[in-house]
């Protein structure tokens, strides 16, 4: 498979999804992570309402649920997600505080002014980063938060493989001062910036990956489109590994006005 002009889009979903909910987190991040960046946010109360958007299985709206008082609401399009953070958040004894819901993040069950808080951890791109942003503002307080992760270049100069391959994938990706400029335009005050370390990607998203592999090539043994699938996240890693001096995923976080 020529990988080099591929895109994760291209991928069946029913695949993505089966293959992703044997992982605790569908992207770069980590417990420790979540808690720094919650860190920046004041006010937060057991009246608080807070959205997880793009939810995934749940692995960060846990930590969430430990750090913060509120009811959380995750969302995110695929049910088997859906499920399981459901299921987890029983077993953690957080199902009066936390309800996973199916739906889309272009069509959110949200009132104007509803939430505190929305969170969103390397999932705004599949609406887009300045499209969220905008779009999702009028669900929060005046005063209320919004935190996000996005790919983001650490650089203005990049090597023409690593270019190649998120205009591919994301052409929407910039770097931190221009994504910063964006969250300010779209009426935020800008409370907090900081890239993800390098174990956000190795050790909390690549590594648990290999066994996850393992199990998903043995499942569909002889399948194209699952071994292309497969091939695709080595391919990604590998470009991860080569070119991570300049990009990232990025916290970014905003209070609106």
């Amino acid at each position: 498979m020529d990988n080099e002009n591929k895109s994760i889009y291209e991928f069946d979903f029913n695949l993505i999804c089966e293959y992703y909910s044997n992982l605790e987190r569908q992207g770069p991040g980590s417990p420790e992570v979540t808690t720094k960046a919650l860190s920046f946010i004041d006010n937060l109360t057991e009246q608080s309402r807070i959205a997880d958007i793009g939810c995934g299985t749940g692995g960060q709206t846990m930590v969430l649920a430990q750090h913060t008082e509120g009811v959380i609401t995750g969302i995110d399009l695929f049910p088997k997600f859906i499920d399981l953070l459901n299921t987890n958040a029983t077993k953690a004894n957080f199902q009066d505080r936390i309800r996973g819901i199916v739906r889309n993040m272009e069509d959110l069950p949200f009132q104007n002014e509803e939430l505190d808080l929305i969170w969103s951890e390397g999932a705004i791109y599949n609406i887009g980063f300045e499209r969220g942003l905008n779009e999702w503002r009028k669900f929060l307080k005046v005063g209320g938060y919004i935190a996000v992760s996005e790919v983001s270049w650490f650089t203005d100069q990049q090597p023409q493989e690593i270019i190649d391959f998120w205009q591919s994938g994301y052409p929407e990706i910039d770097t931190i001062p221009s994504k910063v400029a964006q969250m300010q335009k779209a009426g935020y005050i800008p409370v907090a910036t900081f890239i993800l370390p390098d174990s956000c990607w190795t050790e909390h998203f690549y590594a648990p990956q290999v066994e996850a592999q393992k199990v998903f090539l043995k499942k569909y043994a002889g399948n194209k489109a699952a071994e292309n699938f497969v091939a695709f996240e080595r391919y990604e890693e590998g470009l991860y590994k080569k070119y991570k001096a300049y990009y990232g995923y990025v916290f970014y976080i905003g209070k609106k006005i």
